[in-house]
């Protein structure tokens, strides 16, 4: 059974930085390539970042040159490093696979990026 626990939300400031966590359990990693993905409220949810396993990223048009994906397959992680955030940035951020697999839906953490 496969868990997705996402973690290091909070509260920032525009202009800010946060780094996501994503903690899996079971063997994914070796072979699904892992996407960060958002719901602002309101909205549908959209991915903003994959890495698939040998390492190539790819990002969205709006978050690009700001957040950067990685992964470390060693600990089952996946990590978010999100600079200059803005206030659209603001949503719940949950990983997954890349595609998505409706069943690996954690909770998320949420992101609030506010003055």
């Amino acid at each position: 059974q496969v868990q997705l626990v996402e973690s290091g939300g909070g509260l920032v400031q525009p202009g800010g930085s946060l780094r996501l966590s994503c903690a899996a359990s079971g063997s994914i990693f070796s072979i699904y390539a892992m996407g960060w993905y958002r719901q602002a409220p309101g909205k549908q949810r959209e991915l903003v970042a994959r890495i698939v396993g040998g390492g190539s990223t790819g990002v969205a048009v709006s978050v690009r040159g700001r957040f950067t994906i990685s992964r470390d397959n060693a600990k089952n992680a996946v990590y978010l490093q999100m600079n200059s955030l803005k206030p659209e940035d603001t949503a719940v951020y949950y990983c997954n696979t890349g595609p998505a697999i409706a069943k690996y839906w954690g909770q998320g953490t949420q992101v609030t990026v506010s003055s």
